[in-house]
């Protein structure tokens, strides 16, 4: 078992271990959209393990790893308790047919070595879905006129998030991790600049970039 890290334990609580619902939202409709059913889920930074109940009927088997095993966290599912910015996670390479990363890149210092380390965990022909905070959207732009920071990377967010990551920047890094067609998708959720209010539903409809807090990559491994 890892040994407690007591700066990394607290990091790891300060996301409460979950996301929106509208984030995996998101990831349900990219799995749809691919028509994955079947095979094994491996969720890395699983946090409370909040993703599984809307893919549970695509999947067949559930493993989770984060730093943290959390409340609530399925009693019957795999888990691997991981510093995610270290290498050798306790996963067989290409034992996942869909491998995903909620809200976990931000939290790390290398996120080329992680996306690395998925892609290795993902089964040939299999899928690597990664989601962040948007930093395009109108939200995050305002706030950096505003106050030089990405929304979602002001004072208050660190040391929990630590590297704020453009989609050109992610595509890049997955092109880098041998990850092949490749698309971006957005939660369709937001936040109204300056207000604690979010947009009515239909507005992310005509504008997803810039009226979506968070968004979705997603790249499938090369069939050996």
């Amino acid at each position: 078992m890892m040994a407690l890290d007591p700066a990394l334990d607290a990091r790891a609580r300060q996301s409460l271990g979950t996301s929106h619902d509208a984030i995996y939202r998101m990831v349900r409709a990219a799995v749809d959209a691919r028509q994955i059913r079947g095979g094994r889920l491996v969720d890395v930074g699983c946090g409370s393990g909040s993703l599984w109940p809307f893919l549970a009927d695509r999947f067949d088997r559930y493993c989770g790893l984060d730093a943290v095993r959390y409340a609530g966290f399925p009693g019957d599912a795999e888990f691997h308790r991981v510093d995610l910015d270290t290498a050798g996670w306790p996963v067989a390479a290409g034992s996942g047919d869909v491998v995903a990363a909620i809200e976990t890149i931000e939290h790390l210092e290398n996120p080329w070595a992680f996306v690395r380390g998925l892609a290795t965990i993902a089964a040939p022909g299999g899928w690597v879905a990664v989601t962040t905070p948007n930093q395009l959207s109108a939200l995050s732009l305002a706030t950096l006129l505003a106050k030089r920071r990405f929304s979602a990377f002001q004072d208050a967010h660190f040391p929990a998030h630590r590297t704020a990551l453009l989609e050109s920047d992610l595509r890049r890094i997955f092109a880098a991790g041998g990850l092949r067609d490749v698309e971006i998708h957005y939660s369709r959720f937001g936040r109204v600049p300056l207000t604690p209010w979010h947009y009515p539903a239909g507005l992310p409809a005509i504008a997803p970039r810039r009226f979506s807090d968070n968004l979705l990559i997603i790249g499938r491994r090369h069939r050996e």
